[in-house]
């Protein structure tokens, strides 16, 4: 396995819309997909993301890697076990929103408050081809809709409403946290 070149910022990789996986080559023992899969998985550990998109690793194609133990970035949240997604589609958004303090490895050190739905429907593959489909809500429906936007050429900028409510890593936990006895999120 290998540690895969972070995306940043102003990189046009981000802001295109990934093309979708051949399934066949998931399956077929001469792909490097699942190589590929492992090396975002690695990728995502070492770099202490909750997920990664495959964009953000400089391919275009339409894969998500997720997985969320405790830390101290996102306290109190609900463990999220590895997850692989292949050509990831979210739809039944609810009507309802919450706003929640949002990072990206993209957008290494920045803080953003972004409304998200709270509950969503994803229908997706996993790594074996093998069809996924479930709702969800709470923290894996904020982390789903984050990492799938970059699927479509999106970052947590895009969403957000309000800019003076971007931060710097730091700042964030200087003024934010303390200030309105938010948790990171």
């Amino acid at each position: 396995m290998a540690l895969l070149k972070i995306a940043k910022l102003g990189n046009p990789v981000l802001r295109q819309v990934a093309k979708p996986v051949d399934l066949n080559e998931l399956t077929d023992p001469e792909s490097e997909i699942q190589a590929f899969i492992d090396d975002m998985i690695e990728t995502m550990h070492h770099e202490g993301g909750v997920g990664l998109a495959a964009p953000q690793v400089n391919r275009s194609i339409q894969i998500v890697v997720l997985e969320y133990a405790e830390n101290e970035r996102y306290p109190g949240e609900i463990a999220i076990p590895l997850t692989v997604l292949v050509n990831p589609v979210l739809s039944d958004y609810s009507a309802e929103t919450k706003e929640g303090w949002e990072s990206c490895l993209s957008l290494a050190d920045f803080r953003g408050l972004v409304p998200r739905s709270t509950t969503i429907t994803l229908n997706a593959y996993d790594r074996w081809g093998k069809k996924i489909q479930k709702t969800v809500s709470g923290f894996e429906a904020v982390v789903l809709q984050h990492e799938i936007d970059h699927l479509k050429g999106l970052v947590f900028l895009d969403r957000m409403k309000d800019f003076t409510k971007l931060s710097y890593q730091a700042e964030f936990e200087e003024f934010w946290v303390k200030k309105e006895g938010a948790t990171p999120s």
